[in-house]
Order: C-alpha cells, then sequence, then structure tokens
C-alpha cells in the first residue's frame, strides 16, 4: 500500500505533527475521476500555499452519489494511487461523505483550496472552515475542463 494513503487517524496524527513543527497544512479535496492538467494545476497550486497537502478523495460510493451512475470510471485505489504518485501530494485520504465538513472539522487545517469553480461564498464548508479559523482559498486555472466532457470507451 502507498505510504501516501492515510486513514482517518493516521491523518489526524501527521497534521497535528505537521502543525506542531510550524509547517501549515493545505487541504482540498475532488474525485479526480480522470486526472487531467485542471486538476493537476490546482493540485500544484494549493500545495504552494503551504508545506503540506492532503488530498481528500472521495470515496467511490460518494462519487456515484455526486455524479451519477456510471462514475466514478477508476476505483477509489487506483485513483487514490495516481493522487499519491503527484510530488506536490503528501498524504491522500479517502472519504465516503457527501461534503468535507466532519474531516475539516476533526484535522483543522490552516488552509482550505477549492478550484475556480468555486467563490468563497459557495463553497459548501466555508461554515466549518471559518468555525474553526481556518482560511478558504480559490486556486487553479479558470474551470475549463471537466471530466464530464470526456467519453469513455
Amino acid at each position: 500500500m502507498n505510504r501516501k494513503l492515510v486513514t482517518d487517524v493516521q491523518a489526524e496524527e501527521l497534521v497535528a505533527a505537521a502543525k506542531q513543527a510550524g509547517e501549515t497544512v493545505v487541504f482540498t479535496c475532488g474525485c479526480f475521476d480522470l486526472l487531467h492538467v485542471g486538476h493537476v494545476r490546482s493540485l500544484c497550486a494549493a500545495r504552494g500555499l503551504g508545506d503540506r497537502l492532503m488530498v481528500g478523495l472521495n470515496t467511490d460510493a460518494s462519487v456515484r452519489a455526486l455524479k451519477g451512475a456510471g462514475r466514478p470510471f477508476f476505483p477509489e485505489n487506483e485513483r487514490a494511487e495516481v493522487l499519491a504518485a503527484l510530488e506536490c501530494v503528501d498524504w491522500v485520504l479517502l472519504v465516503p461523505d457527501h461534503t468535507m465538513d466532519r474531516v475539516l472539522a476533526r484535522l483543522q487545517p490552516q488552509v482550505y483550496a477549492k478550484g475556480t469553480d468555486y467563490t468563497p461564498e459557495t463553497i459548501p464548508e466555508r461554515d466549518t472552515v471559518h468555525a474553526y479559523g481556518g482560511r478558504l482559498a480559490i486556486v487553479g486555472d479558470p474551470k475549463t475542463r471537466s471530466t464530464r466532457q470526456f467519453t469513455v470507451r
């Protein structure tokens, strides 16, 4: 198993240790079903906001609930492996929830980064992040790519 793929307990320990060491932890999330350049640019930009980047990866069940039947195209273990292979990603955490509120409230990363298809006002978890004193950030290129535009044969 990839050492970057972490459990909930490991995530808490890693984030706490990073904070104790004076590091800034950035958290971002998504389905990352077909990884494309927009994803990579967003992930690299998120990593640029701190010292450590944790990616909350939607599980297969949560992707189906969010995106509908036929999704994800690739199973969570493969999507996690691809994300973990990126140099800018420190940790990958599988998240079964529809939002990241529970994870953010537990981990309390200093920065929560979302892509340019959001604004600070439209981020679903904004109240959770504000409640613990975290910062919201919008990262990446304008949203001109989406996995929805691709057809898998």
